[in-house]
C-alpha cells in the first residue's frame, strides 16, 4: 500500500481528481451525504457514469458507502475530510473549493 510520502500516492490522487465530473462529484458531498439519486438532481448525467465516476471516487478512498434502506449513501471519507470548509485533504496536499464558484451540472 502506498503511503503519503510516497510521491506515486500524491501522483494517483491527483490522477482521480482530474477529471470534472468527480470533482463535481466531491464537491457536492462536501454538503454532505447523499445517495445517487440526490447527486444526479445536481449533476444530470447517466445514472451508469455517475456510478462509474462514484466507484473511482471510492477506490482511491476519498468516499465511503453506507446502506440507507435500499440507497447507497455516498460521503467524503473521514480520512479525506478536513478541517477547513469546502476542502479535501489528500494525505500529501490539502485541495480547497473555497471561494470558487460552485458547479451545476457536468459539462
Amino acid at each position: 500500500m502506498k503511503k503519503a510520502a510516497d510521491p506515486s500516492f500524491c501522483a494517483d490522487k491527483m490522477k482521480v481528481l482530474s477529471d470534472v465530473t468527480r470533482l463535481s462529484v466531491l464537491e457536492e458531498l462536501l454538503a454532505g451525504p447523499k445517495n445517487v439519486t440526490e447527486l444526479n438532481a445536481v449533476l444530470r448525467m447517466e445514472q451508469s457514469l455517475l456510478s462509474h465516476h462514484l466507484q473511482v471516487l471510492r477506490r482511491a478512498g476519498l468516499v465511503e458507502t453506507t446502506r440507507v434502506g435500499k440507497a447507497i449513501r455516498y460521503e467524503i471519507a473521514p480520512e479525506a475530510k478536513s478541517p477547513r470548509p469546502r476542502a479535501l485533504n489528500l494525505g500529501c496536499c490539502t485541495i480547497s473549493f473555497e471561494g470558487l464558484p460552485r458547479r451545476r451540472g457536468a459539462d
